[in-house]
């Protein structure tokens, strides 16, 4: 049989295959259905958004997420090719929204075009996370403690923003469990409150890499789900007695500690500048912290004597000059009191 005498069944018009010819295919194919209704469950306190039973943190507006709906329930045959779909989303109340969708394309040769609306549904739900949160929920506490002192200001800065950068990069890697419940400066410390253990490890773990001191953790047993045990940890972190840019007499000999480590104390000599190491019981008392410090400005400077004007009484005070410091007179230059003694720290 040639082309020529091949007729469609349906309308007898001449077609170049076997049965149906294109439009007619096209009449009795239904080449794209749309869903009637779709629904987004958002959390009203963080924004998350719910997928099946599993919530995904976002930062996207409204109309990009009802845009994503839309398209999501619009089904086009396979056939169709280079589909097009405009979709116009009008919010109805602050719960629903109409999207009106015009698709095209083009189906056996033959361009096609349709239309369809949804309704979306915006329903409002409080996330796994934020319902641990209000609910009180933690497992575990961070306490930031100091050997024989307070933690400074600086340490307690520190140590909140380690806490807050392991909590964004756990967040950001989709451990949305692994949250800040709070974070209270105490009389003695730092206490972070946290959502999973697992936070609770790696904040005690940045804390004492940054700032040195050790942790160890003591678990509660505070109940049962499912057969199985549910602790609470408390991670004891201690920072070391001495931390750095902190200014100790030692053995009669000013230094500036450098960094703590396991058995002794790296510090810096202020005398000839020389690298040191000392033991604890080596240091005889605290002097002051750099962070502290006083600037003073050099009246005048030889080869071993250097005169600071006193910030305080400004008057001039004559004091070694320190060997690694080039200092010039009209510098300023940073103190340390040790009662009346003035330290040239830097």
């Amino acid at each position: 049989m040639s082309i020529q005498d091949s007729f469609c069944p349906k309308c007898g018009k001449p077609t170049e295959q076997d049965g149906l010819c294109n439009k007619c295919r096209i009449g009795i194919t239904p080449w794209f259905t749309c869903d009637r209704r779709v629904k987004s469950t958002q959390c009203p306190s963080c924004g998350a958004i719910k997928q099946v039973n599993t919530w995904t943190d976002t930062d996207r507006e409204r109309a990009s997420i009802a845009n994503d709906l839309a398209k999501d329930a619009i089904h086009i045959h396979p056939d169709v090719r280079r589909p097009s779909i405009v979709i116009t989303v009008e919010d109805i109340t602050q719960n629903r929204s109409t999207a009106s969708i015009t698709m095209q394309g083009s189906l056996y040769n033959i361009p096609v075009e349709g239309t369809c609306s949804l309704e979306i549904i915006w329903n409002k739900e409080q996330c796994d996370r934020c319902n641990r949160i209000s609910g009180g929920y933690y497992e575990g506490i961070v306490q930031v403690r100091a050997e024989g002192r307070l933690p400074s200001t600086f340490e307690h800065q520190m140590s909140a923003g380690i806490a807050q950068q392991v909590e964004d990069s756990l967040q950001a890697g989709g451990e949305r469990l692994s949250f800040i419940a709070d974070m209270l400066e105490t009389r003695e410390g730092l206490d972070i409150t946290v959502g999973s253990q697992h936070i609770g490890m790696l904040i005690s773990q940045g804390i004492i890499a940054q700032l040195g001191g050790r942790f160890t953790t003591h678990p509660k047993l505070v109940g049962e789900k499912n057969g199985r045990q549910l602790y609470r940890i408390t991670y004891s972190v201690r920072l070391p007695r001495f931390q750095k840019q902190d200014v100790v007499l030692s053995r009669g000999r000013y230094v500036e500690v450098i960094r703590v480590e396991a058995n002794h104390i790296k510090v810096l000599d202020l005398t000839d500048g020389i690298p040191r190491s000392v033991r604890e019981e080596d240091i005889d008392r605290f002097i002051g912290n750099l962070r502290n410090a006083e600037s003073a400005m050099v009246a005048f400077a030889d080869s071993t004597t250097i005169g600071i004007l006193d910030p305080e009484t400004f008057q001039t005070i004559e004091s070694r000059k320190p060997k690694w410091l080039d200092i010039k007179a009209g510098q300023q230059v940073l103190i340390l009191r040790d009662g009346d003694q003035i330290i040239v720290a830097g």
